[in-house]
């Protein structure tokens, strides 16, 4: 209900952030209200069984494990499947020019609308997968630093891709399991400052520097067969002009 009335007010980029931080911060004031019925500050406790069978056992732990893992890979695969989609493509049309997709015959509102819906879904399987393996639920798990933690996930593994926010989060959790133990006080400033300099030094996340790696030894490559060819056309009296022409490309010299 919420994302119809805002995506057809046309509330993007910013604002929409702000508007959703804002409606869960007022959720989140809600529910720590005993009258509500959830439990208050306390949330809800004492998950110790599912299907009659006790959380605690390793057998159970183990599969929630797996559960986690295998539901994980799934939405991987569906996410890549979809974005190889039409409604993919339209997607990123949307998110890189949509004013020029609205130009082009298209309505944003419903497949805005229908991604907000299946972004929802997989975050209420997380959750689901999530409860039972820590034993509580409150409502401090809606406070905006673990909204802040998921896009400094993103950020650090690459944005607008999908292997990306996997690889932070297994960075960001790791640092969190060590920090919150050890300098429990210093945290957010460490997500704080984590942010900030992967934004200013590394705008394209862990993914992106290896991709750009990966290009740059292209290139060397490819400038090393170049001159090799060249020097064997030397020893045999051929003219390098006589070799394949050469096309000087922004990432470098290309044969």
């Amino acid at each position: 209900v919420f994302g119809f009335f805002a995506f057809r007010s046309r509330i993007k980029g910013v604002y929409f952030s702000i508007i959703t931080q804002a409606m869960t911060f007022a959720a989140m004031l809600l529910f720590f209200h005993n009258e509500t019925g959830f439990g208050g500050n306390n949330g809800f406790t004492d998950f110790k069984r599912i299907l009659d069978i006790p959380i605690a056992t390793q057998s159970m732990r183990m599969t929630l494990f797996v559960m986690t893992g295998l539901t994980l890979l799934g939405f991987f695969l569906f996410s890549k499947w979809l974005i190889g989609s039409k409604f993919g493509r339209v997607l990123q049309a949307i998110r890189d020019a949509e004013t020029r997709v609205m130009f082009s015959g298209y309505n944003p509102l419903p497949y805005k609308l229908t991604i907000w819906v299946i972004s929802a879904i997989m975050c209420g399987v997380a959750g689901a997968l999530y409860v039972p393996q820590v034993g509580i639920i409150n409502p401090g798990e809606m406070s905006a630093a673990n909204s802040i933690e998921i896009a400094v996930w993103a950020a650090v593994g690459g944005r607008a891709t999908l292997i990306g926010p996997i690889i932070g989060a297994f960075i960001v959790n790791g640092a969190k399991s060590w920090l919150t133990v050890a300098y429990p006080e210093y945290w957010l400033y460490f997500l704080g400052a984590l942010f900030i300099a992967v934004t200013l030094f590394l705008p394209n996340g862990i993914v992106g520097l290896v991709r750009k790696w990966r290009a740059k030894d292209k290139n060397t490559l490819s400038d090393g067969r170049l001159e090799a060819q060249r020097a064997l056309a030397t020893s045999e009296g051929v003219e390098p002009s006589a070799l394949a022409p050469i096309a000087v490309e922004p990432k470098g010299v290309r044969a």
